[in-house]
């Protein structure tokens, strides 16, 4: 593939730079010359400022819009996703795959600049995919505006100067940063898909939904409405190209959330439960908790997972 996800991915961050006042966004620039787009720290940022942040780290290959849905009688406004490059546009760039650990700052990276430094070796070469842009567009789920030495850093790794680096920043805990995690239920489907050995060039299109969870009062509670959104009430469609050894049927049972042992408890609980150990949650937790397969070849559609109101009334405390 030649489309780069950085230009992409740009002409979004620009529009957020044009219209920052209207999108209650913020814009600075470093001394070395690094941008930084503030969009829930210290401005309050929003919905569509979200809802653009998802489409930036799709890396401009996909789609996100705003609607609502229904879990069980509960109504909540929904992110609505779909791309017709699912592997780049998820895996290759929305994916948040980079961990920024420099001296003392943490942050976890995602969106179009982790095509450029290509940290996750072994995935991009599975994936044949490297962006050679000359500029990079990377979103940091933080708090903490990164110093200097940090963007020195991520453009260092990216292959670029600093004066071309854009850094969108957007705290868990924050209307922008509600979105933008829901808008990742198509991704979280076709990595989990990845993870249990599909391959993802089969994939031709995905389209999800998932509910906005509602702002918490700590970035780590957030992370557990956040996920919940997904786990318990995100729904996913997939167009693929299987193989004849390829046994949708059973593939399919193995997607959705309800497939790991650690289903059935809100995210956060679970996540206190393991003393906030990452590597104590099981990783194929994190998926919708509701996945639909086509198999475009045959013309067949196959069907796992279900929403599960009561723990997402659970996790936002209804």
């Amino acid at each position: 593939m030649t489309l780069s996800v950085n230009e992409k991915g740009l002409e979004i961050v620009k529009e957020i730079m044009d219209r920052k006042e209207e999108l209650n966004c913020a814009v600075s620039e470093q001394g070395n010359g690094a941008t930084l787009i503030d969009a829930g720290i210290e401005v309050a940022g929003g919905i569509e400022a979200g809802r653009l942040l998802g489409e930036i780290c799709l890396g401009g290959l996909g789609t996100v819009r705003i609607s609502d849905m229904f879990v069980g009688d509960m109504s909540f406004p929904a992110v609505i996703v779909s791309t017709d490059h699912p592997k780049v546009a998820t895996l290759g760039s929305q994916y948040a795959g980079w961990v920024i650990n420099v001296e003392k700052y943490f942050a976890m990276g995602s969106g179009p600049a982790r095509a450029l430094a290509v940290v996750e070796k072994k995935l991009y070469e599975e994936l044949d995919y490297k962006d050679k842009a000359k500029v990079g567009v990377i979103l940091l789920e933080t708090r903490n505006p990164p110093p200097e030495n940090v963007t020195d850093f991520i453009a260092e790794k990216c292959g670029i100067p600093a004066s071309e680096l854009y850094c969108v920043l957007a705290p868990t805990a924050c209307i922008a940063g509600s979105v933008q995690i829901s808008a990742r239920i198509v991704e979280v489907g076709v990595h989990k898909l990845h993870e249990i050995k599909f391959d993802p060039d089969k994939i031709k299109a995905g389209h999800g939904v998932a509910p906005i969870g509602p702002v918490a009062k700590s970035d780590n509670r957030a992370m557990g409405i956040t996920n919940d959104c997904i786990l318990y009430a995100g729904r996913t469609f997939y167009f693929v190209t299987p193989d004849d050894d390829d046994d949708l049927e059973e593939l399919v049972k193995k997607v959705p959330s309800s497939a790991s042992e650690q289903y059935g408890k809100p995210f956060y609980d679970l996540f206190k439960s393991v003393e906030f150990d990452f590597y104590k949650v099981d990783p194929l937790l994190f998926s919708p908790a509701e996945v639909t397969i086509n198999d475009i070849v045959k013309g067949r559609t196959y069907k796992a997972g279900a929403l599960d109101p009561k723990v997402l009334k659970q996790s936002f405390g209804l």
